[in-house]
């Protein structure tokens, strides 16, 4: 009884919403509690708003104040419907604007008053705006909450302590970057073993360009580094605190891999820092669950050659104790798809830096030696990589699918994109759709000297970035692009909201030629190339407002266009109709264009 009466009392608490009516008698949240806000869920990562206590005695949660924020309505235009039910109103910050207000409280788990910690996040437009964003929240050892705090510019996050008692804080650690500050998921506080570390925690920092984990004690001391190189830690698997070893996956062995690795927890004294211990031993990407005796570990893992396996592995030196799930490349259900994994290549920047390519080559048998009609998928923004060493990789079916009509398929990850370093990503700063777009040239051109494809039959596809990096660069070079594929672009940075934005582009105020230069608006007077645009109309992340504003830009530059709209459909289709009848109408635009 005692454990559903405290779901009871967690659920009133998460309920405890407060509503107005406006003008127009639609129903707005304006203070919500234990939820997180858009901008929590949708660029920090953070799903949840609140947080038991060790002990499960307490409940610290958030309040979110969103009524300064003014509300963007969504019309539900595929509808019978008229009125409230085919409209929805979002509290959805854009680029300069003001964010929501958020507060963080702690209650007993018993109920009782709520005593809130001494902080405000949000509500202000200013860059200089020291705590904007409520980024992370963690519980220590002795009932001490910490919290994340980032800054409107995204150069400095603090860690503070709260007493919980009476809300008295106290700073930390404070992490400062001229680029930006990543938010991640790597603070690890260390309670589990009797040592005298105990109270102190684990952190990672960017400080030397790369992501490393650093040791800190009871007084946030920092003892030293844990790990270092010119690679990245992604995430924190384990801690053994009494053996005295953390567990952690990265890059170590190269930015299209993902491995665990093992280094020593305390290893402070005249000795040089050890190399960590790889205990993944498959090329390829490996995601990793560790037992919480710190004995075995699950393995997923999956390559270009290989399909995912899950096998359970020792966490002494990673030798397989039995698989648990495999499905060879060799099986007939593989090899009826014909599916051909790319060949992984290497170019220069510019500036000398290696980018990766992957290359679907058409049938040489079939189709004879290239050139050959060339297809570019693109992503390249920020977070996310596109090629590395994995299956997600061979089984891309659309580039399987053009592969087999003859057209090869190119995907290149340019400066700014994921898992290369803080130089790597930072050269995007106050640069979007200019050196990404200006490396995707450079990948059209190493293509075009190499014989693979010619000028002029070669096309863009990308979605969200993707569709905003397609659309640019059709418009900025277009006597190499022929046509291009957007799909749910950003078309203007400043229709954007502000967590993402502001992190790479500053503040509209403070930047406005980059928002102007970044802005596909801005190049469509140059545009020759064929353009399909794709957008869901109730899409609450990328708005259909900005694929409006660049028909807007080319009907006023005299540019033809095709558009396909989804009514009902959001950032992405989701129903299995739609999803078949774009890619249907996809593919007929490709084939006509090239």
């Amino acid at each position: 009884m005692g454990f559903w009466l405290l779901c009871c009392r967690l659920f009133g608490l998460l309920m405890t919403f407060f509503f107005l009516v406006n003008y127009d008698t639609i129903f707005c949240v304006l203070q919500t509690h234990g939820l997180a806000e858009y901008i929590a869920q949708e660029e920090m990562d953070r799903k949840t708003g609140y947080w038991w206590s060790l002990d499960s005695k307490f409940i610290a949660f958030t309040q979110v104040d969103s009524s300064e924020v003014p509300l963007f309505r969504i019309m539900h235009q595929g509808k019978n419907s008229v009125g409230s039910e085919a409209q929805e109103d979002h509290a959805y910050p854009f680029a300069g604007a003001t964010n929501v207000k958020v507060r963080l409280g702690v209650v007993s788990a018993a109920g009782g008053p709520i005593t809130w910690m001494d902080l405000l996040c949000g509500g202000s437009d200013q860059a200089n705006n020291e705590e904007e964003y409520l980024a992370r929240v963690h519980w220590m050892l002795g009932n001490n909450l910490t919290a994340q705090i980032l800054n409107r510019s995204h150069s400095k996050l603090k860690i503070l302590k709260f007493d919980i008692k009476t809300g008295q804080r106290k700073t930390i650690l404070v992490e400062e970057e001229v680029t930006w500050v990543s938010l991640h998921d790597c603070f690890t506080p260390l309670d589990k073993g009797v040592t005298r570390f105990s109270g102190g925690f684990i952190w990672a920092s960017e400080k030397t360009g790369f992501r490393h984990l650093y040791l800190y004690d009871a007084n946030a001391t920092c003892l030293g580094p844990l790990t270092e190189g010119d690679w990245m830690v992604e995430q924190i698997a384990g801690v053994n605190e009494a053996a005295g070893f953390v567990y952690f996956t990265g890059t170590l062995d190269g930015p299209l891999e993902s491995n665990l690795y093992c280094a020593k927890l305390f290893p402070y004294g005249n000795n040089p820092l050890e190399p960590p211990v790889r205990l993944t031993h498959s090329k390829g990407k490996h995601v990793v669950v560790l037992d919480h005796h710190m004995r075995t570990f699950v393995d997923i893992h999956d390559s270009l050659n290989s399909p995912p396996r899950v096998l359970i592995c020792s966490l002494e030196d990673g030798s397989i104790i039995a698989p648990l799930y495999e499905q060879p490349f060799t099986i007939p259900r593989f090899k009826r798809r014909q599916l051909e994994p790319p060949e992984l290549v290497e170019i220069p920047a510019d500036d000398g830096t290696t980018l990766y390519g992957a290359l679907y080559k058409p049938d040489v048998t079939r189709f004879g030696p290239p050139p050959y009609k060339t297809l570019i998928n693109v992503y390249g923004g920020p977070s996310v990589q596109l090629v590395s060493d994995s299956w997600i990789n061979t089984v891309d079916m659309k580039a399987q699918f053009l592969r087999s009509q003859g057209i090869l398929v190119w995907k290149m990850d340019n400066r700014g994109t994921a898992r290369r370093g803080l130089k790597f990503e930072g050269s995007l700063k106050y640069k979007a759709g200019q050196i990404d777009a200006d490396d995707q040239l450079i990948g059209a051109e190493w293509l075009i000297k190499r014989g693979l494809a010619k000028a002029g039959h070669i096309g863009v596809y990308g979605w969200s970035y993707g569709g905003y990096l397609s659309a640019m660069t059709l418009a900025r070079f277009p006597d190499v692009f022929r046509c291009a594929v957007s799909g749910a672009p950003v078309t203007s940075w400043d229709g954007y909201d502000t967590f993402y934005t502001e992190k790479y582009m500053g503040l509209p105020s403070e930047n406005p030629s980059g928002y102007e230069k970044s802005s596909v608006m801005h190049h469509v007077n140059k545009m020759k190339g064929r353009l399909l645009l794709v957008h869901g109309m109730i899409d609450e992340n990328v708005h259909f407002r900005h694929t409006a504003r660049l028909v807007n830009a080319l009907v006023a530059a005299g540019k033809s266009y095709e558009l396909l709209i989804f009514p009902d459909e959001r950032h992405m289709p989701r129903q299995h109709r739609d999803r078949i009848y774009m890619e249907e109408r996809i593919w007929d635009f490709i084939e006509r264009s090239l």
